[in-house]
């Protein structure tokens, strides 16, 4: 008798799906005519992006699937990110790179008489975020799988991400970016891991069985987080971390009850108020409205994550947390989570039963704070009485962390009351406000700003009662920005170029690309990258053309400013110079004019008066300036609408002159700034944020150096007379008679006032006046270096090879090795390519 099984008793085993051609093609058909009921010959590009993005997805699977099984056998620590923003852009580029299946699909849908770029123009940015923040968190999750980290990010699945930018008359307008409207292939849904959240109610006292007294939330309006995960593949290494959103949803769908007795609103009320927390990326927070649900997003985040963790951990131990903080770290992306600290205090101690001392020893080893702004308006702080009436058991936690954290001050500094209002976590007034970074500090074994001078100024100022406390705390982790995304998938051709050049090991260790540096005295190599430079602005002013109508020059400068519309970011500054190179053509200096493209993009918060005041005068002056025939071949300005992840990847693969003008000391780093020198862009900037180390790595002489520096700044403010600074400068007075004329706004008086009072302010926080006589006579030097190709391209080359400090691998590796310790994923399961 045989002892094999029969084919029944075998079991069924899925096959590795196969990577060739054939295979990707006949699964994107089976996608497109099976599971989207399409016909293939008349298949919209929709249809096929969403069928192609399908059949990815499966070969994701297989890689995370087995990268799960990697983390259960090796078991080990493992690092949790939680961030209210991830500005993912778009997933199928990224996807074929870092699977290594570019030619592979370029084939596969050729087959179908289909072209790769359509489909990479039909898939929406996943807009989850406002900017660099946002950006940041993405690339930190990109790094931490392409270095084999166990690190699972956590954030909000917001229904509509990122508002859509419009320009109207010079306006910006806001419309909905509902980027979920066709679905989204790359998500799963995760339904046996619901969580439910708990809002309102009122905290009570009660005993336990042995006469133990507890405290309990009762009475709560819950809503339910729905996970959506979304892979995370690292590059060819077989390794797929997870991105967990949540989704609110009602407990329950409607009050039937209600519904019958015809009060048709009142019976969908419950659900509509669920839902509104991951219904739009960050409200406008104006109003009391805006903030609740602000407050209630960030706490709808901590929570669900928290318990999400908690529920492995329960599961597999029970409730044994001795060794809990020795196996988990939590980061927490800048002030929005910080009420993760509270919450989990809270989770220990109510639902799992674990004592104060005990509980607070694991949340203070757990919890690790990312800063990433020096601006006081961006520190959360909330109201006492709308944190108590949405969460009252989590306040009581607060005021008891705050009581004992005060005890522990006073008894190092005996009677100095003022120390203890400064660090006290309730800022004292007629509306008494939670301070959240303060919690974020106490609560954290790990403080960390974003670039040397962000992290010194931390120490210096906004935390220096803290780090007198715990100098041992505080540390730098200078930002990067995945290499993958943003030189070999936005610059194709450089990187071939490169790659040639060095090798493709710098694909992994950006640092290889210092070998670069001796082909920036090479003739021949200089061309091909002055060559490869020019297709690429071809290509930009094609998107400009089409998108906004404007002709850019080509053989002339692009000198570019894309970022957060704010005023410390000071586009103000480069429009000033705008209108100064404007005057100069006006009065005959058009011969000395070097020919120069302007291009401005970014998006102004909604609820931000002056932000868009910004966009209005920028477009204005832009129109004044494109429709002089004088300006013809010398000067085009274009404001870019609707700026986003993908805009970029087109944008600063073209960029000539990279512009980083904050003030200094306002700009906690910066990651723009480092997309731009990876592709050859020269930086024009102040000692702000990362400029600084970007010019130590690239050398003082490849670096158009302007302006005050922090201490300068902080010395001048006091005395600090605008006026003067227009005295002392006849271009600047030109320029801001010319404005006060009504010039750029001949047809809309007064418009612009706001910002003429802005700018001649004594108290103007920013200091626009006192550094443009130095921003001008830095944009001269610019403009005469362009003349002199040879060297503008030997220093283009150069930027790129000292960029590689700048990789988002390097900080991850950093931020691993001081503050998570984690063991990287060792591939030891079949089937991970």
């Amino acid at each position: 008798m045989s002892s094999q099984p029969t084919p029944s008793e075998r079991p069924c085993r899925l096959e590795p799906l196969g990577t060739d051609a054939d295979t990707l093609c006949r699964d994107l058909l089976r996608y497109l005519e099976l599971g989207l009921g399409q016909d293939a010959g008349q298949a919209s590009p929709l249809a096929v992006y969403t069928a192609l993005g399908l059949t990815l997805r499966d070969r994701l699977a297989q890689n995370w699937k087995h990268t799960s099984e990697l983390r259960r056998q090796q078991g080990g620590k493992r690092a949790f990110y939680l961030s209210l923003e991830f500005l993912l852009g778009r997933a199928l580029g990224n996807t074929l790179l870092n699977l290594g299946l570019e030619e592979e699909t370029r084939e596969a849908l050729h087959r179908q008489r289909r072209d790769l770029p359509e489909l990479l123009d039909v898939e929406p940015d996943a807009g989850l975020g406002n900017g660099g923040l946002g950006r940041l968190a993405a690339c930190f999750l990109d790094s931490c799988a392409t270095l084999a980290l166990p690190v699972t990010g956590y954030g909000i699945r917001y229904a509509y991400g990122m508002f859509r930018q419009e320009i109207h008359a010079g306006e910006q307008r806001e419309e909905p970016d509902h980027w979920l409207k066709h679905g989204y292939p790359w998500e799963l849904k995760r339904p046996e891991r619901v969580r439910r959240v708990q809002f309102g109610g009122r905290s009570e006292s009660y005993r336990d069985g042995q006469g133990r007294e507890h405290r309990r939330w009762v009475d709560t309006r819950d809503v339910l987080a729905v996970p959506y995960d979304i892979p995370i593949p690292g590059y060819r290494n077989g390794i797929v971390n997870t991105l967990r959103l949540w989704r609110a949803a009602a407990t329950d769908i409607f009050d039937l009850g209600e519904f019958n007795a015809g009060a048709y609103p009142e019976a969908v009320a419950a659900k509509n108020e669920a839902e509104h927390i991951s219904m739009v990326l960050y409200p406008n927070d104006s109003s009391e409205n805006g903030k609740e649900l602000r407050l209630r997003q960030q706490y709808f985040l901590a929570s669900a994550s928290l318990q999400d963790v908690l529920a492995d951990w329960t599961a597999e131990r029970g409730e044994d947390f001795r060794d809990f903080a020795e196996r988990h770290s939590f980061q927490l992306n800048d002030t929005h989570p910080s009420v993760a600290v509270a919450e989990l205090m809270r989770l220990l101690l109510d639902e799992h039963g674990l004592g104060w001392d005990e509980a607070w020893s694991i949340t203070s080893r757990t919890m690790a704070y990312t800063n990433h702004t020096l601006l006081p308006e961006a520190l959360e702080k909330w109201p006492v009485r709308l944190f108590g009436h949405l969460l009252p058991r989590v306040l009581e936690i607060i005021y008891e962390i705050n009581a004992r954290f005060l005890r522990q001050v006073a008894q190092r500094a005996p009677g100095d009351t003022a120390l203890l209002q400064r660090l006290s976590l309730i800022e004292e007034g007629p509306e008494p406000m939670i301070r959240m970074a303060h919690l974020a500090v106490v609560g954290s074994f790990s403080v960390n700003g974003v670039a040397a001078l962000h992290t010194q100024l931390l120490k210096e100022e906004l935390f220096r009662d803290f780090y007198r406390l715990w100098p041992e705390r505080f540390n730098n982790k200078t930002n990067g920005v995945t290499p993958r995304r943003w030189l070999l998938w936005a610059n194709p051709e450089l990187s071939q170029l490169i790659s040639q050049r060095i090798g493709e090991g710098w694909r992994e260790d950006l640092a290889q690309l210092s070998a670069l540096a001796p082909a920036a005295d090479d003739p021949q190599f200089r061309a091909h990258w002055a060559e490869v430079r020019r297709n690429n602005k071809a290509r930009l002013a094609a998107l400009v053309r089409a998108q906004t109508g404007v002709e850019l020059i080509p053989e002339a400068i692009f000198d570019v400013q894309v970022k957060r519309i704010h005023e410390y970011k000071r586009q103000l500054l480069n429009a000033l110079h705008v209108i100064h190179l404007y005057d100069r053509i006006k009065r005959g200096e058009a011969s000395q004019i070097t020919p120069r493209n302007v291009l401005f993009a970014g998006k102004a918060a909604p609820g931000y008066f002056m932000a868009k005041r910004i966009i209005k005068f920028i477009n204005n002056v832009a129109a004044a300036i494109n429709d002089d025939p004088d300006t013809e071949g010398l000067l085009r300005v274009c404001f870019l609408p609707d700026y986003r992840v993908s805009v970029m990847e087109r944008i600063c693969a073209a960029t000539d002159l990279s512009e980083q003008i904050s003030t200094a000391g306002k700009e906690a780093s910066g990651t723009g700034n480092m997309k731009f020198m990876m592709n050859g862009a020269l930086t024009i900037g102040t000692l702000d944020g990362a400029n600084i180390e970007i010019r130590e790595a690239v050398g003082p002489e490849n670096f158009f150096l302007f302006g005050l520096r922090a201490e300068e700044v902080a010395r001048l403010r006091p005395q600090y007379d605008p006026r003067q600074a227009v005295a002392a400068d006849e271009d600047l007075e030109r320029v801001m008679d010319l404005i006060q004329s009504g010039y750029f706004n001949p047809f809309e008086p007064g418009i612009f006032d706001p910002i003429l009072h802005a700018l001649l302010a004594p108290q103007d926080p920013w200091m626009v006046l006192a550094d443009f006589s130095s921003y001008k006579h830095r944009q001269s030097d610019v403009a005469a270096l362009w003349h002199d190709q040879t060297e503008w391209q030997r220093q283009s080359v150069l930027n790129t090879a000292a960029s590689g400090r700048f990789s988002s691998d390097r900080s991850i590796a950093e931020y691993n090795r001081d503050i998570w310790n984690l063991q990287p994923l060792v591939a030891s399961v079949p089937g991970l390519v």
